[in-house]
């Protein structure tokens, strides 16, 4: 392989990962533009110039330079995943539950933080971890996903669910993916009142949450139904979880921790 100029159509994560790593391994020069900047990325071009590689970050444009001197061994930490945080930050203030979660980094995801806050999630911070309070009387919001540092796509779903507990009519609306409400059929079986059109979900609050048999489309659609199961009343079972441990290890198991009423089966 040997280097290029390569100009993102859209920014997107997993395309501006692989391109690192190609360019890595390439011969010259490349440069990289409207890459996406989320802390994974960042955390990924640390790693590779611990291995040795000659690498520049400026806004939204990657430089790197062919390797000379490779490393084999390095020690790096990978970063802690702030979409598993930010749904058990979510799936906290829905039970309202005292929890906190540590090993995480408060600052980098602030733009999470300040939007539950301004629904009404008590949140204290701490150099390395988050207590989330008893919250009540969640208000309405309006958002839109957006690239990072927006409100992420992949809490979407999740946030969804925390809306249908609070007052007054929220919406979101989905700027990253097509098709990214698959879940609201399902939540709307359980007794929420959402409305789609286009890119837009509309939702109206509090509503009662009860059990019901649903199925999981995708990763952070069936994490949501989880949520939804927690403050819902009666049982519900969640089918086709393979989805879930794509993007959460031992789900059920921390949520237990918690002394959350859940098995996998």
């Amino acid at each position: 392989m040997k280097g290029s100029t390569i100009k993102f159509p859209s920014i997107s994560v997993g395309a501006t990962e692989n391109a690192l790593l190609a360019a890595f391994n390439a011969r010259g020069k490349t440069i990289l533009k409207n890459c996406a900047i989320e802390p994974e990325i960042k955390d990924l071009i640390s790693f590779l110039i611990k291995l040795g590689a000659n690498i520049k970050l400026s806004g939204r444009t990657i430089i790197i330079n062919e390797s000379i001197n490779k490393k084999l061994k390095v020690n790096h930490k990978v970063m802690f995943d702030r979409i598993e945080a930010g749904t058990y930050i979510i799936a906290s203030a829905l039970v309202g539950k005292k929890i906190t979660i540590d090993r995480i980094s408060p600052e980098i995801i602030k733009t999470e933080i300040n939007i539950l806050k301004k629904i009404g999630v008590k949140i204290k911070k701490n150099k390395s971890s988050i207590t989330i309070l008893n919250s009540k009387n969640l208000k309405k919001i309006n958002i839109s996903t957006k690239p990072y540092p927006g409100f992420p796509t992949d809490l979407q779903a999740q946030l969804m669910v925390l809306l249908t507990q609070a007052e007054g009519i929220s919406k979101i609306k989905e700027d990253i993916f097509e098709n990214r409400f698959m879940h609201v059929p399902e939540l709307n079986r359980m007794g929420a009142k959402i409305e789609t059109n286009n890119k837009i979900a509309t939702i109206n609050g509090p509503t009662k949450l009860t059990g019901a048999e649903v199925m999981a489309t995708d990763l952070r659609a069936s994490v949501s139904l989880v949520l939804a199961g927690l403050v819902a009343e009666n049982r519900t079972i969640v089918n086709r979880i393979y989805h879930l441990d794509r993007g959460y290890e031992f789900l059920e198991k921390k949520l237990k921790s918690c002394k959350a009423e859940i098995r996998r089966v």
